[in-house]
């Protein structure tokens, strides 16, 4: 117990496959008889399509056929839906946009797919794709989202009238009002969330099969969970029942939010291969994942906010400009508003607090979930406004937060809409990171860095997420002869090391050897139920759903035991893998139990086989932080070093430190990505992507962050059975806010806009 146990630094067990080249990807995988697909995107921006000429392109070597959205709409293929509603102010409504599986009228952004070209091998499709002709009729576009709603701005959706999608409203807006009326001090910023892409390291694949005999379909494709995938595509694109659908995910090179939506390429090689009768294949090259996955972020805000002459907050007003891209996507919508708002205000005692959200339309890729989706945001957001009400005040950073911060004499706190905020020590937090970072012996190293030649700043963001979505999980539990338990859950690993923390949640509860539990995910054929990972659920419902699961194990197994020992089923007790009746030396181990499961008293099924679908009680959990990072100015070229990074998170009971470092990592590089180097950029006059290669987009590397000092304060949620919290997206949250303060205050100015690239540093100091 004590070394694979909870809260002990395990080593992920799938780390060995996967280091070793025993990993299995979609991509690993080809059919006997297979087409390979390309997919025929559209070169503009925006543009009307007045033919499509496929003649020259069928003549081309290997090629099997080219399918069109008028082969599509005679199929009865489907349209892609937006999956959620987002109440409009004032009760309007949501526009939602009619997105084909191939456009056959008009063409909204750069890789609009157009065509999809089926040959025997993928070289010989994308030939034979440069030679469909297609005539287009090329339009204005916008890309830009702050002037989406210019009343020049083209149109995107005519029958919309605007490219206003919907505009949200959170309410208290008289109360905002009179808080900044009577505010001692006022201040504002106008700030960008710039757009940045996903990346996961592996690029989207699809093979879509179709068994005419059973009249039944199968895709392999990375997923961030398979049910929804499934019965999205069955449902609404195939028009099948969904149990005519298998979906599998085998391993997953990284999600980030993108990979649990419907792709129209996972809908084309499923109605390809049913057209064809052949297995049909199609991966994705890195620049087609640039265009075709779903972007991040891109808002446009301007913010004020109030304080009493104590610099205590009287207000917030957040007016927000949020690009939905031509499209929406599943979620897109959701994320800058409802997905968002969640924990507006964050940490802070704010009840005056109005957010105005505008939903627009650009001529660019659609927008959804990206590494935190909607908190980020947020929390960047307040932080920046915090940041501005410290110099008003002439008082530090820190102490203009200290100020606000939600007591945990407070708590549980009802924020602005109404979620509990059920744990949390925020001030405590904020302490321990400042010490961590050795926040006092800053001036020190500013002055040495300055006899150097250098600018050195350092800045602090807190943060607080809303961790959940979807209110079930499932999994089972069942042993298996030789001892070993098959453990088979609805939430998905692309990255986050389920197979290990699952493992020693079972290993604690069970007391079964670590390595005796076999990991089973992402099949449609043997999970039952199961909303997949994403929001930082998996642990607090994955997780929990297992426990739960274990218990019910565990309470047939003091049933077997009685009957074994001739005792009472409540004299029996159990620990470390041990049944023993009270007061007693008699007892029964797993090995006799699953021997006794095999013949069991009437009433009872045969084997260790335990499922559960867990509800949750409460919306959500409240995982926060406190970041600081440090960092120092070349003033000659404007280069940036981050030098210092402190974080302390409070993630809850924390199952395995080592798997929720290793993910604290992962967010905060994402973090400094979005804060110094990606921003995914169009020309403003042709509307062409600019930035579709990693030439031109800018990823992080390892030499672009220092080694971490990263600690926790725990705080155990006390609304799941195992304390814990999500712990997945805190680092995008913190780092923005934190690198952005550190070089405004190297600089000396109110703020600069993400990503800070050596330009904009050198453009900020020659002024």
């Amino acid at each position: 117990m004590d070394k694979f146990g909870i809260g002990q630094p395990v080593r992920r067990k799938e780390d060995v496959r996967l280091l070793t080249g025993r990993g299995t990807y979609t991509d690993d995988l080809n059919r006997p008889n297979q087409l390979h697909a390309y997919v025929l995107r559209s070169p503009h921006a925006h543009a009307r399509i007045r033919g499509i000429d496929t003649a020259a392109a069928h003549r081309a070597p290997g090629v099997a056929a080219i399918l069109t959205g008028h082969d599509a709409a005679a199929d009865g293929i489907g349209l892609f839906p937006v999956m959620v509603d987002v109440p409009g102010k004032g009760g309007t409504k949501l526009f939602k946009t009619p997105r084909s599986i191939l456009q056959t009228e008009k063409v909204r952004f750069v890789g609009d797919p157009v065509a999809l070209v089926l040959a025997e091998t993928r070289t010989q499709a994308q030939d034979a794709a440069e030679l469909v002709e297609v005539d287009y009729d090329p339009l204005p576009s916008n890309t830009d989202t702050a002037h989406a709603l210019d009343p020049a701005a083209p149109l995107i959706w005519e029958a919309n009238g605007s490219n206003l999608c919907v505009t949200w409203d959170s309410g208290r807006g008289a109360e905002v009002d009179a808080g900044l009326a009577r505010a001692a001090r006022v201040v504002s910023v106008s700030l960008v969330n710039n757009r940045i892409i996903g990346n996961p390291m592996e690029p989207r694949v699809a093979l879509g099969e179709y068994d005419a005999a059973r009249d039944s379909y199968t895709l392999h494709s990375p997923t961030q969970g398979v049910m929804r995938v499934r019965d999205g595509l069955a449902q609404l694109i195939l028009n099948i029942p969904k149990e005519k659908l298998r979906v599998v995910s085998l391993d997953v090179g990284g999600g980030f939010g993108l990979r649990g939506k419907l792709f129209p390429e996972s809908g084309m090689v499923l109605w390809a291969a049913r057209k064809l009768g052949r297995p049909v294949k199609w991966s994705s090259g890195r620049s087609e994942t640039m265009v075709s996955d779903p972007h991040g972020r891109d808002h446009v805000t301007q913010a004020e906010m109030g304080f009493d002459a104590e610099g205590r907050i009287t207000a917030v007003r957040i007016r927000t400009d949020a690009a939905m891209g031509a499209y929406l996507q599943d979620f897109g919508p959701r994320i800058p508003t409802v997905a968002g708002a969640r924990i507006m205000g964050t940490v802070y005692d704010i009840q005056a607090l109005n957010a105005e959200v505008r939903c627009v339309f650009t001529n660019t890729v659609p927008t959804d979930a990206y590494r935190g989706a909607g908190r980020p945001e947020q929390a960047y957001v307040l932080e920046r406004l915090l940041d501005q009400g410290a110099l008003a005040f002439g008082i530090g950073r820190d102490e203009i937060r200290r100020r606000n911060y939600i007591r945990p004499d407070q708590i549980p706190y009802t924020n602005v809409v109404g979620n509990a905020i059920d744990s949390g020590h925020f001030a405590e937090t904020q302490a321990m990171a400042l010490k961590l970072a050795d926040f006092e012996g800053f001036q020190a190293r500013r002055a040495a860095a300055a006899a150097r030649g250098r600018k050195r700043g350092i800045g602090l963001g807190y943060f607080i997420e809303a961790s959940g979505g979807q209110p079930n999980e499932w999994a089972r539990v069942a042993f298996e002869a030789d001892g070993t338990v098959a453990l088979t859950v609805g939430t998905f690993s692309h990255g986050q090391g389920h197979e290990t923390a699952y493992a020693q949640i079972l290993h604690s509860k069970l007391g079964i050897p670590f390595e005796a539990v076999r990991f089973i995910q992402g099949d449609t054929d043997v999970v039952a139920h199961g909303n997949g990972t994403g929001g930082s659920r998996s642990s607090q419902m994955g997780g929990v759903a297992i426990a739960r699961a274990s218990d019910l194990v565990i309470a047939k197994g003091r049933r077997l035991a009685a009957q074994k020992l001739e005792a009472a089923v409540e004299d029996v007790e159990f620990s470390a893998g041990l049944f023993r009746v009270a007061g007693t030396d008699l007892t029964a181990n797993w090995a006799e139990i699953i021997a006794l499961a095999e013949t069991p008293l009437p009433g009872e099924t045969p084997g260790l086989d335990e499922a559960l679908l867990y509800t949750r009680n409460t919306e959500c959990n409240f995982p926060n932080g406190c970041h600081v990072a440090e960092v120092e100015i070349d003033p000659e070229t404007g280069a940036v070093e981050i030098v210092r990074y402190a974080a302390v998170d409070d993630v809850g009971n924390v199952i395995n430190p080592l798997l929720v470092h290793g993910q604290s990592h992962g967010g905060i590089v994402s973090g400094i990505g979005q804060a110094l180097l990606e921003a995914a950029a169009y020309d403003p006059e042709s509307g062409q992507f600019l930035s579709a290669t990693f030439q031109d987009y800018c990823m992080p590397r390892a030499s672009d962050a220092p080694s971490f000092d990263l600690d926790f304060n725990i705080v155990p949620c006390p609304n799941n059975d195992l304390g814990v919290k999500g712990a997945g997206e805190g680092g995008a949250c913190g780092a923005p806010p934190a690198i952005v303060s550190a070089i405004c205050d190297a600089l000396g100015i109110g703020h600069i806009d993400m990503p800070v690239t050596p330009e904009r540093i050198w453009r900020a100091l020659a002024a």
